[in-house]
């Protein structure tokens, strides 16, 4: 049967437009009931579940399906029932193509309730249809709605009906489930009690008008790790003008939570403010209690120099909200028998959440996920409700579980969709896969990787030629070959964007099958290869490059350190050593002409942790040695990204995946310059030469440490180096490399965006075809957008677990006193660095109920004095490291001061075997 409605459309040009909707309405359609005698074999598409849901219900004893309205599925969904209970309720809604419940819209009534009518029409079908059933087999369909008008309707119309708060209080089965309905208040009746704290949002209409108009600025709320009192908002758009608005106040900040898109209102320019170098921590006052808040504001609002002052703005409005549940623990409340909690998120950007659960003392010294429901006027803390148990805190599962989850990081195993994609084993090298590609199994190619390395990437020979010049390879493992466009393991590959690596953990972006075997050019097997070749003279000169698909066969698997000990034997001259002799010679010169170009040699102290065998707990951490191999690498990874940078421009102007580093703005060196300036040296920043000749320039026979400080301080000025399509930006240079242009293509395994540059280089050169997505700049700058995204989480997930893993070395070490540097001064601390464990810190010199000490902090220096002695940064202090567990909701790295001796400051150094934690150790040796 077909229905359909016609209408007239004014068009922009001033025309008129007739359009004609057609609803195909069909007779046909089964009820998806299995067992329907009336429905027979009619079913199309999912089926309902064999068994419905018979929960211990008082409301409804017998078996029955649920229907829920929109609203209850988008709110509730992820709360209250376990994951696949709804995959049956959405089936039974029946295609709007049904004959028995379309719906058409009537006059007068709106879209929304329309939809409420189809879903009432469809639930009484249901009921009226599964009547015919047996009566052994009588099934019932409940409608779960929690719109009073929706529900007093179907009640009229004889379809059971509740709320959802209803239905779930009747599960006598599962009390638990309670404590996971979302608290959803009606608009207008959040203020019930209590003093309004903060101003009203505006709605969006007038947000969009203000922002049309520039009375408002839309941007990205981000709060502040350091202070919970201040965040900026990155303004959206191409204006260099107030890009980055400063934040301070809880009213402000007005129940925004980070990465909220917001609505700003510029404040006069009296009333702007500077960054505040204070260091405050939300400790959780009582919610009426606004008064500490409003002292705490004002110690932010000290006299500063008139250039430090920021454009300074106030959130009017949300535009959209981008919750996620939040992991963290429970900060049970004093009251007896309260139902009321807070809850402390683990990432310190997000505001405490108060819930409402019956299980507080099971959840206690747990990790768990709560969901924000909303943020009231009169509330000082969003209002959540209780998810799920993760485990026990400490336990390093539930940790891990933890950091993956608060960064975002996909690391569900690999679907069987996914798998499928696979290639069945045993596998070898066909006939088939040599088409189009070269045959260089004879060549003396070898790996060099860290120490473990199983998802080995590249690939490296170098031979002399007949005519006296050099043969140089780099050869990446072809995972393209293996995973295919658009299919279900290319999908999930682009999703994961990249391979994650934790302490004790790696989160692949491909199966096991292909990371660890049949794409890792391991020794002595055949594999599939992309290699780029260059013939080069003795001086590191490119006479010619070649890109081929090619056949492999590495004949070592070399760690850095055996490479190392091949290139200075004296005794070896095997051909895989002068293979690496030649490729560090040539490295050299290479590394040397970038520095000249003013490329950065910059520093950022990474960490190993070693493992006990039996425990996996870290028993040992030491900072990473590097040598002359990791330095070979590298630069031939660079040449050969920039070689296929520049091939795949060339062939696609518009659709290139390239790499860029932006300059830093000036006011990024700031800081760097002050504190090169304390030690009586000059940094120059206008280019990225200058500053690497600046650098190698600063140095202090007395003070050797010194330089690598300043590399350590001009890394954190840089910007984050980002994936972009070369059709949608007209800035291709890589500041850090000092490269007019650059791409990533040689780690495949590990990283999408080599396999995209893979494909586009192979269509470049004729060895594949392209494919639709592949040219199309505005796919390709979506994709790039979820890779940037995926890379900056997967290293902020990395740091996570260092930190951790460094918690339970510390954790077992007890006390230690270390020297340690100052790399920034705060109003209020020191933030220091512990060479010996690559460990970072920070020094509180204000502690609660404690005199507060005489502090001056002067920006211009930066200094801070604190009764009598002055700290710059750069100073060598001492500190005391021990792991505080006295809260459990964050446990930390706690650093004091031992040297210099401040009266009332440091901690003395008899004092330096005692424990912090011995008090709890000695509680939990009594509760044994």
């Amino acid at each position: 049967m077909l229905k359909s409605k016609t209408f007239l459309k004014k068009t922009r040009a001033g025309g008129v437009m007739k359009i004609v909707r057609e609803h195909y309405l069909r007779d046909d359609i089964g009820c998806g009931a299995p067992g329907c005698v009336a429905c027979g074999d009619a079913h199309e598409g999912p089926v309902l579940e064999p068994q419905p849901l018979d929960p211990a219900s008082s409301l409804c004893p017998q078996p029955h399906y649920l229907l829920p309205d929109t609203n209850v599925l988008l709110h509730q969904i992820v709360s209250v029932w376990r994951p696949g209970t709804w995959a049956s309720v959405a089936s039974s809604l029946r295609p709007p193509g049904s004959l028995e419940t379309y719906v058409e819209q009537e006059q007068g009534e709106n879209a929304n309730d329309r939809n409420d009518r189809a879903i009432r029409v469809a639930a009484k079908w249901y009921n009226e249809h599964l009547k015919k059933m047996s009566a052994e087999n009588q099934l019932q369909v409940v409608f779960i709605t929690n719109d009073r008008r929706n529900k007093e309707k179907a009640i009229e119309e004889g379809i059971p009906a509740f709320t959802c708060e209803e239905y779930v209080k009747s599960l006598t089965a599962n009390p638990e489930l309670i404590d996971r309905l979302a608290c959803l208040s009606e608009e207008g009746s959040e203020i019930e009690s209590g003093k309004v704290i903060f101003s009203e949002h505006l709605p969006l209409s007038k947000l969009q008008q203000g922002i049309k108009s520039g009375t408002y600025l839309q941007g990205t709320f981000r709060a502040s790790r350091e202070n919970y009192l201040e965040a900026t908002v990155w303004v959206h758009g191409d204006t260099e003008e107030n890009k980055e608005i400063i934040l301070q106040g809880l009213k402000n900040l007005n129940r925004a939570i980070h990465e909220d898109i917001v609505a700003v209102e510029l404040l006069p320019k009296n009333q702007w403010v500077a960054p505040s170098s204070v260091v405050l921590h939300d400790e959780g006052q009582n919610e009426d209690d606004v008064e500490k808040e409003e002292e705490r504001e004002r110690i932010l609002k000290t006299a500063v120099n008139e250039k430090m002052l920021k454009p300074t703005g106030r959130v009017v409005g949300i535009i959209k909200r981008n919750w996620r549940p939040y992991c963290g623990m429970l900060s049970k409340s004093d009251i007896k028998e309260s139902r009321r909690h807070l809850f402390t998120p683990a990432d310190k950007r997000i505001p405490r959440i108060r819930i409402e659960t019956r299980q507080a003392s099971t959840l206690e010294g747990r990790r768990i996920i709560v969901a924000v429901d909303g943020w009231p006027r009169n509330s000082r803390y969003p209002n959540g409700h209780f998810v799920k148990n993760l485990g026990e805190v400490g336990d390093k599962e539930t940790e891990t579980e933890v950091l993956l989850l608060e960064h975002d990081v996909p690391h569900q195993p690999f679907s069987q969709a996914v798998l499928s994609f696979l290639p069945k084993m045993p596998w070898s090298i066909t006939e088939k896969d040599m088409k189009n590609r070269e045959d260089l199994r004879h060549l003396c190619v070898c790996s060099v990787d860290p120490p473990g390395c199983t998802d080995i990437d590249d690939a490296l020979h170098c031979r002399e030629l007949e005519n006296g010049n050099l043969e140089v390879g780099v050869h990446i493992a072809d995972v393209s070959h293996f995973i295919r466009p658009g299919n279900a393991l290319d999908q999930e590959s682009a999703r994961r964007g990249t391979t994650v690596y934790l302490c004790e953990k790696r989160i692949d972006m491909v199966p096991e099958l292909l990371s660890s075997n049949l794409c890792s050019l391991r020794c002595n097997v055949d594999r599939l290869a992309f290699s780029c070749i260059w013939e080069m003279n003795h001086n590191a000169e490119i006479l010619k490059t070649r890109f081929t698909k090619s056949a492999i066969n590495s004949k070592a698997s070399l760690t850095y350190a055996e490479a190392q000990m091949r290139i200075d034997s004296a005794t070896m001259n095997d051909d895989i050593t002068t293979s690496l002799r030649g490729l560090n010679k040539l490295a050299k010169i290479l590394k040397k002409r970038r520095i000249e170009k003013g490329a950065l040699t910059l520093s950022s102290p990474e960490v190993r942790f070693h493992m006990d065998s039996e425990t996996h707990d870290p028993i040992d951490l030491q900072t990473k040695e590097l040598r002359e191999t990791n330095s070979m690498v590298e630069e031939f990874m660079l040449l050969a990204n920039i070689s296929v940078a520049k091939k795949i421009h060339e062939e696609f102007s518009e659709h290139a995946l390239l790499r860029k580093h932006p300059a830093p703005p000036p006011s990024n060196y700031e800081i760097l310059v002050k504190a090169a300036k304390s030690k009586n040296l000059e940094i120059k920043t206008d280019t990225a030469k200058s500053l690497a000749d600046s650098l190698d320039r600063a140095d202090s026979p007395s003070f050797p440490y010194l330089n690598t400080l300043l590399r350590i301080l001009a890394t954190r000025c840089m910007m984050q180096a980002v994936y972009f399509c070369s059709g949608m930006d007209n800035d291709f240079h890589h500041y850090g490399l000092a490269s007019p242009i650059y791409t990533h293509f040689t780690s495949p395994i590990r990283r999408y965006a080599d396999i995209i540059v893979h494909r586009l280089l192979a269509v470049a050169i004729g060895a594949d075809c392209t494919y639709p997505e592949l040219t199309d700049k505005h796919k390709l700058a979506d994709l790039c957008k979820n890779l940037n995204f995926r890379h900056k989480m997967a290293q902020y997930a990395q740091r996570a677990s260092v930190a951790f893993h460094t918690q339970l070395f510390f954790k077992s070490k007890g006390i230690v006193s270390e020297e340690a540097y100052i790399l920034f001064v705060r109003k209020n601390a020191i933030v220091v660095l512990i060479p010996k464990y690559g460990l970072e810190g920070t020094v509180f010199f204000e502690e609660k109920d404690k005199p507060k000490p005489r502090l001056i902090y002067d920006d211009e220096i930066p200094s801070l004095k604190i009764e009598d002695t002055v700290f710059h940064i750069f100073d060598k202090v001492k500190v005391k490291i021990v792991l505080d567990s006295s809260n459990l909701q964050h446990q930390k790295i706690r650093m004091s001061l031992v040297e210099p001796q401040i009266p009332g400051i440091s901690i003395p150094m008899d004092t330096s075997n005692m424990d912090i934690n011995e008090p709890e150790r000695k509680k939990k040796k009594l509760e044994k």
